[in-house]
């Protein structure tokens, strides 16, 4: 006879709610109720779906599950929710209007779509578009939204979205028609809001991969057929917005009714689609005037236009093809002519500049740049002094500190500028300067070499504050000449899922710890944060104050730091929040074909991070008193 059409004893009802919750720890007069006959009773009689066993007056069962699920959050709060339901359902107690907006969870460690269907009792962690990885979502989805209002509006017209913008935004051009006019550019953005209001949902669907090539060849993608040609998994995952179909790498939000703060704002020929940042989430920043960053991405469009590749699917085509001598020595031509190029430009200066400031992100390679650019200085017969920017540190206990109490080593006061300054000035004029040498170790500045320059050479400082206007003040503009070096990446997987800049240079990063510090790649992804938070106070906002910038980025160089990465990707540990962005890397990277590593010149950028580069040991200044 079921339980409940059963009258239960007095003693048996304290036990048997704590059998129903299927574990407890008994009071001594509850445990002794629990003898075998009245166990016997509990589980026969009494009809419950359990086996009850008593270890040490803790009571363990087997029983039926419960309709609900529970949810722990991070600070041990526990939500209740019916099982199944959306991990969306469970999170929604906790927005509220002043909060970031809850666009995705970390469930188990896993990371998951609001939509994930909760089965059973998890941890869970809410992202928000404060967050790294809630603000891909939210720029992802947000992408798609611009994709279907433009495809509604333009179908015979063709959407790139080309290179991401530091003030929060994608830069974007159009084909097959003349560039949007102010006019059509905010009908796009009020198509946008309209689509927006309808809340319509964003649906996740898995598709074989020769659908998929049918679907995307109907609509003439061909970029994504040819994508498709190397994918490794025989499906593939599209989203879909009122019938509208396109693959995205990532997750979404469920609906359109989240993507509330966006604009579109007109920007050379093509215009920009501006989003929140994370430090900000609910508000777009004022968008800044980056002829320069344009003018370097159209550059790096032209030479993979000489390339062939203009794609991700092209390059593997070119691998497969057997071209791949072809396209590195191409491209490490370009990077050296560019080198070229600007040496003559500061050649033509000579009169005038005396240093020459080169600044960018951390795994740039700014150090092969410099040491590129000094040999082609001396092969025009201007000699080069560098001076290293690290030996001007302050004193450890003068270090200022972040928000969180740690040293804040890239921070504009971790410097003493104004013995740099100084320096340099003697420097300039001919004079005789003891320089100092910075004691990593025990974090003190102490004496370093007396140097004194001819009126020939052109000093070298390499630095992430390089174009900060605050330095330098004292030293006439004509004299500085300031290079902005980054991995300005613009080969794409296909016209609308870019590659991010920064996946690159952290993959750079984690190769050359790897090698060179013995870092393993949770430690490299652990300390990333704080590296880009640097790069977004101290180097973005000035990179148009360069007189010229050097793309460091080549066509080929994901298929060859491929080999190198994903062994030290797949040593990060389930249940670390490392994993997460580890997983993401491996997954972006399966759409690259590999190369082989002794193909990679020895002078090349890439060397810097893989290794045995002929530049390595390569030194101007030998200790000498007068140079």
């Amino acid at each position: 006879m079921p339980i409940d059409q059963k009258p239960i004893p007095l003693w048996v009802a304290p036990t048997l709610e704590r059998c129903l919750s299927s574990m407890g720890r008994l009071s001594k007069p509850q445990a002794s109720l629990l003898t075998p006959k009245n166990i016997e009773i509990l589980n026969l009689e009494y009809n419950i779906a359990s086996r009850i066993v008593v270890s040490k007056d803790i009571l363990f069962s087997i029983v039926k599950p419960r309709k609900t699920v529970e949810i722990i959050l991070p600070d041990s709060k526990t939500i209740r929710g019916p099982r199944n339901a959306p991990v969306n359902d469970f999170l929604q107690i906790l927005q509220t209007p002043d909060l970031p907006l809850i666009v995705g969870a970390i469930v188990n460690g896993e990371l998951r779509e609001l939509t994930f269907p909760i089965k059973m009792d998890s941890r869970v962690q809410p992202i928000t578009m404060a967050d790294t990885d809630g603000m891909r979502i939210y720029r992802r989805s947000l992408t798609m939204l611009l994709e279907l209002a433009f495809h509604q509006l333009y179908p015979q017209a063709y959407l790139t979205v080309d290179h991401s913008v530091y003030s929060g935004g994608y830069y974007c051009q159009v084909s097959r028609r003349p560039p949007l006019s102010e006019d059509e550019l905010k009908h796009l953005e009020g198509r946008m809001r309209q689509i927006v209001n309808e809340n319509l949902p964003i649906t996740r669907s898995e598709i074989p991969i020769e659908e998929a090539k049918s679907y995307f060849a109907s609509i003439g993608a061909e970029d994504m057929v040819n994508l498709l040609a190397y994918r490794q998994k025989p499906y593939v995952t599209l989203y879909e917005i009122s019938g509208f179909r396109d693959y995205h790498h990532g997750y979404m939000v469920p609906s359109t009714g989240y993507l509330k703060w966006f604009g579109l704002t007109p920007t050379n020929h093509g215009f920009t689609l501006q989003f929140p940042r994370r430090h900000a989430p609910n508000q777009l920043l004022p968008l800044p005037n980056y002829p320069k960053l344009l003018e370097a991405f159209r550059q790096y469009g032209d030479w993979l236009d000489r390339l062939g590749i203009a794609n991700v699917a092209a390059l593997n085509e070119s691998i497969q093809a057997k071209r791949t001598t072809e396209v590195i020595l191409v491209s490490e031509a370009l990077h050296e002519q560019h080198v070229s190029n600007i040496a003559s430009m500061i050649l033509s200066r000579r009169e005038k500049v005396r240093v020459i400031l080169i600044a960018g992100p951390s795994s740039s390679g700014k150090t092969t740049f410099s040491k590129r650019l000094s040999v082609q200085l001396l092969a025009r017969g201007l000699p080069p002094f560098p001076l290293e920017m690290d030996n001007y540190f302050v004193d450890r206990d003068k270090t200022p500190l972040d928000e969180n109490g740690h040293y804040d080593f890239e921070s504009i006061n971790a410097l003493n500028w104004g013995r740099l300054e100084q320096d340099l000035t003697k420097l300039i004029s001919g004079q005789e300067v003891q320089i100092p040498k910075y004691d990593f170790k025990n974090g003190r500045s102490v004496p370093g070499d007396t140097i004194q320059l001819s009126e020939n050479h052109i000093i070298i400082l390499e630095g992430i504050h390089g174009l900060n206007p605050k330095i330098f003040q004292s030293i006439a503009e004509g004299c500085i000449f300031r290079i902005y070096v980054s991995a300005l990446t613009q080969l794409n997987l296909d016209r609308h899922n870019r590659i991010s800049t920064t996946d690159t240079r952290l993959i750079r990063r984690i190769v050359r710890d790897s090698r060179e510090r013995g870092y393993g790649a949770l430690q490299t992804i652990q300390h990333w944060e704080s590296v880009r938070r640097g790069e977004k106070r101290y180097i973005f906002p000035y990179q148009n104050n360069a007189d010229i910038m050097f793309n460091s980025a080549l066509v080929y160089e994901l298929s060859a730091l491929k080999p190198l990465v994903e062994p030290l990707l797949r040593q990060v540990p389930f249940g670390t929040p490392e994993y997460i962005e580890a997983k993401r890397l491996l997954a972006f990277l399966e759409w690259f074909l590999p190369i082989e590593s002794d193909l990679v010149p020895d002078n090349s950028i890439l060397r810097e991070f893989m290794g045995n580069s002929i530049l390595q040991d390569f030194k101007l200044w030998t200790n000498r008193q007068n140079v």
